[in-house]
């Protein structure tokens, strides 16, 4: 057992194919002003031929070397995801095998857009229950996989790629770097945003989505920070789920996150849900715009309507 673990390097991927508003115009009827002002989206990225698992491998294997570690360091594997087409064998164990990764737990988690932070946590604890080492931690998703191209209101907010930390546990003088997760969910709002029955398309009542963000999550974001016992104001980076600029930019003024260099990867990737928190992370991270042991708070919201959150230190 340990008194907690730490999140050591970040990885991410994203498909080639660019898909931009200009390209959105020749689809539905859309202009450019209309997403940008909505949701703040100028592209997205379109996976041709990857699979979830080949994206989640991918960002897996480039977090891994940012460790310094290999596929004999890892004895957990956990990937959230909500789009996978294939539902056995798990998109864990096809990560795994991958990568060459000898008999880890592995296992897929669902939460919709706040499943990286539901997966984070679970890691969290396996390893402060002396049930794993070291784990890697997904969220992949492949949403244009179940995006309807002729909903002109969702068709333009999605995207795919994968987002992928290390995650160990700390030694016995150090403090944990990952915080207690707040997590929970409105499940009787659960209607307001599906993915449902065979070859399904999403289905999302934005609307109601925009006002449960806009209104509850402040409250759950500011409790995630009491928790880990950081002020608002002494955080590093917000990396909220890339759902909205509407959603995302009042949200951080409402937790009062004065400080914080605000994730907005959502304007070259779109909503890439339980992907889009680690991939926004692992992009501020490798260009440098956070300090390495700054405090940041990643916070998940989807359907469900769950919500889950942490603040974690920076590798």
């Amino acid at each position: 057992m340990t008194a907690g673990s730490k999140i050591l390097a970040m990885g991410h991927y994203q498909p080639a194919k660019v898909l931009t508003n200009e390209d959105l115009t020749r689809i539905v009827d859309t202009t450019d002003e209309w997403i940008t002002t909505r949701v703040g989206i100028k592209e997205r990225r379109v996976a041709e031929h990857e699979t979830v698992a080949d994206m989640a491998t991918a960002a897996a294997g480039k977090a891994l070397a940012n460790a310094g570690l290999s596929a004999a360091d890892i004895d957990q594997v956990v990937v959230a995801t909500c789009s996978s087409v294939d539902r056995c064998p798990n998109v864990a164990t096809r990560v795994a095998h991958n990568l060459g990764i000898s008999a880890p737990a592995a296992y897929d988690l669902n939460t919709g857009c706040s499943g990286f932070e539901y997966a984070l946590a679970t890691a969290d604890h396996a390893i402060r229950a002396g049930a794993s080492t070291r784990a890697l931690v997904i969220g992949a998703e492949k949403l244009t996989d179940v995006t309807d191209y002729t909903d002109r209101t969702s068709c333009i907010l999605f995207g795919d790629g994968a987002g992928a930390a290390v995650v160990a546990g700390v030694d016995a003088d150090e403090e944990p770097g990952i915080g207690p997760v707040l997590w929970g969910s409105r499940p009787e709002m659960g209607p307001v945003l599906t993915i449902e029955g065979w070859r399904p398309y999403i289905v999302q009542d934005g609307q109601a989505v925009f006002r449960w963000a806009t209104t509850e999550l402040p409250a759950f974001a500011k409790e995630t920070c009491e928790k880990a016992g950081v002020r608002p104001e002494e955080l590093g980076a917000f990396v909220a789920h890339q759902a909205n600029l509407r959603i995302i930019e009042p949200l951080a003024r409402k937790l009062g996150a004065t400080n914080a260099v605000i994730a907005r990867d959502i304007v070259e990737s779109g909503n890439t849900s339980a992907a889009s928190v680690p991939l926004a992370l692992s992009k501020l991270l490798e260009r440098g715009e956070v300090a390495s042991g700054s405090p940041v708070l990643l916070f998940g919201f989807g359907g469900g309507l769950t919500y889950a959150g942490q603040v974690v230190r920076c590798p």
